[in-house]
């Protein structure tokens, strides 16, 4: 709202900031991890993974929605794991897809009005209020940012004649928290379904509009093995 005193023209803001949500993907069976129950809810110091991760997201913003993604056979057990362990933090279930592509679109068609979203993984439950935030303001300036940490193993692409050596200077690993503007969102979500997306920046990107970069955290791991799930306890402590 403008407002004209004498020759001065003076700018009430009353939100600098857009609104923000986060969708956290636990769509898929998550059964390659071993074990009697997908690996979003293998206990992790007495709790089920997946609440870490939601934790992370209201520790950051408690007002902030969260929708986050199951698939519908596992809403029963989740609930059942809330009443269980006494979790209370508010978010919104929303049945997932076949596809990590078709969770996020559920979860998006969820999101309300205009503003910045979130999207991460739910089995990455060590990530930072420091890193989201780096991530929804680079969205803010930028439309949309990922985080991304550099590749420390050595890496070799497979040919046709056998394989070869790249130069791990020149590649990051690309982790979540992926945030945008919806608008942008909602655009790459209304292009057609392609195998070849991987993640939604890439989806992003396929309309012209650049990514930009923001500095992931070595500690922020997506959970898949039985080891993550070691390093996972290690880093939250006793």
């Amino acid at each position: 709202m403008w407002r004209v005193l004498g020759v001065l023209c003076v700018v009430a803001v009353t939100d600098l900031y857009p609104s923000r949500t986060a969708i956290i993907v636990a769509g898929g069976s998550g059964l390659r991890l071993g074990g009697p129950v997908p690996k979003q809810f293998q206990s992790v110091k007495g709790r089920p993974l997946l609440m870490w991760t939601i934790e992370a997201f209201h520790g950051y913003d408690a007002a902030m929605p969260l929708i986050v993604v199951l698939p519908q056979m596992h809403f029963d057990i989740w609930r059942a794991l809330c009443m269980g362990h006494r979790f209370f933090i508010e978010h919104q279930v929303v049945a997932g897809g076949a596809q990590r592509y078709h969770s996020v679109k559920a979860g998006l068609d969820k999101v309300e009005g205009d503003g910045l979203v979130a999207v991460h993984d739910g089995v990455r439950p060590l990530v930072s209020k420091e890193l989201i935030g780096r991530c929804f303001d680079a969205a803010h300036a930028h439309g949309a940012a990922i985080p991304a940490v550099p590749v420390v193993p050595s890496i070799r692409e497979t040919t046709a004649d056998g394989s070869r050596a790249l130069d791990r200077a020149k590649l990051l690993a690309v982790q979540t928290p992926q945030c945008f503007h919806t608008d942008l969102l909602r655009g790459a979500f209304a292009l057609p379904y392609d195998a070849t997306f991987t993640d939604e920046a890439t989806m992003v990107e396929r309309m012209g509009v650049k990514v930009d970069l923001v500095e992931g955290e070595e500690h922020n791991i997506k959970v898949t093995s039985a080891m993550d799930l070691k390093l996972v306890e290690a880093f939250l402590g006793p």
